[in-house]
């Protein structure tokens, strides 16, 4: 699983949107230069992120973008599924993916399901709400 710049700049974008007024609307052109990203790769994620009802957008004056729910109803995981589908590690535990028929007796299958459920239960555990606080502890137990 590789998180692809996608994504990465949807995390960015919604957590920047959830430190905003959430009664205002956001221009694009204040996200893109407070994000460093370029308006028209950005006008790209906000119509997908619109598309899925996670924002909303208003165009002319006074437009801009703003959140559907309250910061603490967004999750890592749901956002990144939204942007990047799956979040497996491997093919063979790809939504949607075939069967494989060596899925039985393969003794790798079930580290590759501990680290999915890892991933998708610490992406889960984190809320757009909680980069409101000055540092996101490390949720991560050894």
């Amino acid at each position: 699983m590789i998180i692809s710049t996608r994504g990465r700049y949807a995390l960015r974008v919604m957590i920047d949107l959830s430190q905003q007024d959430p009664d205002s609307y956001t221009p694009l052109k204040e996200i893109a230069a407070r994000q460093e990203i370029s308006e028209k790769y950005l006008e790209n994620i906000l119509k997908s992120l619109v598309t899925q009802g996670f924002i909303l957008g208003l165009r002319g004056k006074g437009g801009g973008y703003r959140l559907t729910k309250s910061p603490g109803e967004y999750t890592l995981a749901s956002i990144l599924h939204a942007t990047e589908g799956s979040l497996a590690a491997v093919a063979c535990l790809e939504d949607h993916a075939p069967e494989c028929a060596r899925a039985g007796q393969c003794p790798t299958r079930p580290i590759w399901e501990k680290l999915d459920n890892l991933i998708e239960d610490y992406l889960g555990s984190i809320t757009l709400a909680d980069f409101h606080e000055p540092a996101i502890p490390c949720k991560i137990e050894k």
